[in-house]
């Protein structure tokens, strides 16, 4: 059994949702290494998700976002949400990326990802103002001989 893990950074994205798929395979290509494991990628941030989600088409990323904009919507009269200490998107993004969650874990077959065919890892993005954000990859498995 072999572990490797790397951290690295998105680009920058204001509030909305992002395929990140290509992005990620770019950034650990060690993936490629694995005969068989889990692959499994951690954002470090409280008003950022990641998910697995619709590759193909891009409404199904708008829709999202206007989904969880319904669920948690911002507060620009700030009398909605107490917790307000830098921005008043700020409590918005904790709800979203809770309901979300910071994490995804796909297997990893014969050096590939094993995502579905319509699958693609999402960036959900929750601030309005940009701000590179910090994941971390960590791969647990066999590495091909």
């Amino acid at each position: 059994m072999s572990w490797f893990q790397k951290s690295f950074e998105l680009e920058p994205q204001t509030h909305g949702t992002y395929l990140i798929t290509d992005h990620v395979l770019k950034e650990v290509p060690e993936i490629e290494q694995y005969k068989v494991g889990l692959f499994h990628l951690f954002i470090q941030h409280t008003s950022a998700a990641l998910s697995l989600n619709e590759n193909d088409d891009v409404t199904a990323c708008e829709d999202m976002t206007a989904a969880l904009d319904r669920i948690a919507p911002e507060d620009p009269s700030g009398t909605l949400y107490k917790h307000t200490p830098e921005q008043l998107d700020n409590m918005v993004g904790h709800i979203k990326s809770s309901l979300i969650g910071a994490s995804v874990t796909v297997p990893i077959r014969d050096g590939r990802l094993e995502i579905g065919t319509w699958q693609g890892i999402w960036h959900l993005e929750f601030r309005t103002s940009k701000g590179s954000r910090k994941v971390v990859a960590t791969i647990q498995g066999e590495k091909k001989a």
